[in-house]
């Protein structure tokens, strides 16, 4: 970075902070002294906060991974080879198995004590799989970590030192949170040590990123940079409220947008990995509709509100389905508690430990109605059967058209099922299209009625009224319901 940049944005920083700020701060609680900004808040967090750095052999050839998608994990934190290790290959010598000439890659991140005896907080990419993991505390003094435990679907790791007395944060309460509050992050940007950076949160909950398969982030505007994950994001009373863990960004640096992974979600994952080195999550075997349920989804099944979130498809011998849940159920209540969204509600039953007992309250047939379902363990080896982005229609209108499922399009296609009919063309620019229809799609209903045949579809069709078509499409991804907007 050249130097006239770093004095440029430290400008930006003082003015920022500045403008206005004493005609404020008469208004502001007595606690926070404006003209000393965050110093307190520092003063107070800093000696939790460690540098993290991380070594692994790997054989010579094998070039770091990166990540291209925006949503940027900082894959160069694990860095590029920087020299041979000690394994060197030598010279090729009679009899003697020619050794794979190794490199030294290294690494470094940030990360924060949550206990007096030694445990971290960072994120999973920051520690990967290495082959050692050193700790240096804000003091100077350095120590080798022991990976306790890693959870690749939500960024938790775990790392302890064996050290008493150590300094450590106060944990915060995330969902006391406010948009547009004050937070902080510290950490160790581009390996500058103990870096303060200060903004806002910008937004609270936000899933369907793609960064994990678990997401409910804290997005703040506050400068996160690699170096920062697994830092520490705080409130302004300097409690912990967030582990920093990816930004947006189209040139790898700092752009406005970073995400941090609430702490109590962290802390959750924290006390599975110190009982089991796993993390185990509670499953009921169901497969959501993607989307939101709007107004207009909810009618077709026979509602008037909006929300909750609607079954796709149940897995065979899976807990809903022992329940009586069913295809075309919308899950309104979880143990008492509105469904908000899809990717919340998959949060919240995956934290529910397999064997317990869950409430579910859904709507049917113009009813809410309420059954308990037993919570049971995440299969590691689950994989959906299909999934369906879009729907299909038999008239030029829609624009698309199918045919009869045989067995060697069934094949073709990855289908197993001898139930639906085929979605055979779609033209470009229809309805179809639109919605987000493709060649292959598998066509299992219409309005609710199962279709087992063209002829099916096309009765199915016909005794639909004007406006809308419920599909049922299934994929090689999974089942959903897709609501086809007719035209005249």
């Amino acid at each position: 970075m050249k130097p006239g940049k770093i004095i440029a944005w430290t400008f930006a920083v003082v003015m920022t902070l500045s403008i206005g700020l004493p005609a404020v701060a008469k208004e502001q609680d007595k606690a926070f002294d404006f003209r000393r900004g965050f110093s307190g808040v520092a003063a107070k967090a800093t000696p939790a906060v460690v540098n993290i750095q991380v070594e692994k052999k790997v054989p010579m050839g094998n070039m770091p991974y990166s990540f291209n998608n925006p949503f940027d994990l900082f894959g160069e934190e694990f860095g590029v080879p920087n020299g041979p290790s000690r394994q060197q290959p030598g010279r090729r010598l009679p009899g003697r198995k020619h050794q794979q000439q190794m490199f030294r890659q290294t690494g470094q991140g940030s990360g924060f004590l949550i206990s007096k005896d030694g445990y971290i907080l960072t994120n999973t990419h920051v520690v990967g799989d290495a082959d050692k993991i050193t700790v240096r505390l804000a003091d100077g003094r350095e120590f080798k970590a022991k990976r306790i435990g890693a959870d690749p679907k939500t960024e938790v790791a775990l790392v302890k030192i064996e050290a008493d007395n150590l300094p450590y944060m106060t944990i915060g309460k995330p969902e006391n949170l406010a948009i547009g509050e004050w937070v902080i992050a510290i950490g160790n940007p581009f390996g500058l040590k103990e870096t303060l950076t200060v903004g806002v949160v910008s937004a609270k909950g936000r899933s369907n990123i793609g960064i994990t398969d678990y997401e409910d982030f804290i997005q703040t505007d506050a400068a996160i940079n690699p170096g920062n994950s697994g830092g520490p994001l705080l409130n302004i009373d300097g409690e912990v409220i967030g582990i920093n863990t990816a930004i947006y960004s189209q040139n790898g640096g700092y752009m406005g947008i970073g995400f941090a992974v609430p702490i109590d979600q962290a802390m959750s994952i924290k006390d599975q990995l110190v009982a089991n080195g796993k993390v185990t999550r509670g499953y009921i075997g169901v497969v959501l509709n993607p989307g939101e349920v709007n107004e207009e989804m909810a009618k077709q099944f026979g509602r008037s509100e909006a929300g909750g979130v609607l079954i796709a498809d149940v897995q065979k011998d899976g807990p809903a389905e022992k329940a009586g849940i069913k295809s075309g159920d919308i899950l309104v209540e979880l143990d008492g508690k509105k469904i908000k969204d899809n990717a919340t509600f998959r949060n919240d039953v995956a934290r529910i430990l397999p064997n317990e007992k869950a409430e579910l309250g859904y709507f049917r047939d113009g009813q809410i109605k309420k059954v308990s379902v037993s919570v049971a363990a995440f299969p590691d080896d689950l994989a959906a059967e299909g999934g369906a982005k879009d729907v299909p229609a038999v008239t030029e209108k829609l624009g698309f058209e199918i045919q009869e499922l045989s067995e060697e399009i069934a094949q073709r296609f990855g289908f197993s099922t001898d139930r639906g009919v085929i979605i055979s063309q779609v033209d470009p620019g229809s309805v179809a299209e639109e919605a987000g229809l493709t060649p292959g799609m598998l066509i299992l209903g219409v309005n609710r009625s199962a279709v087992t045949s063209v002829q099916d579809f096309e009765k199915a069709v016909g005794k639909a009224k004007k406006g809308n078509l419920l599909l049922r499409v299934k994929t090689k991804e999974g089942t959903v319901f897709v609501n086809l907007q007719t035209t005249d």
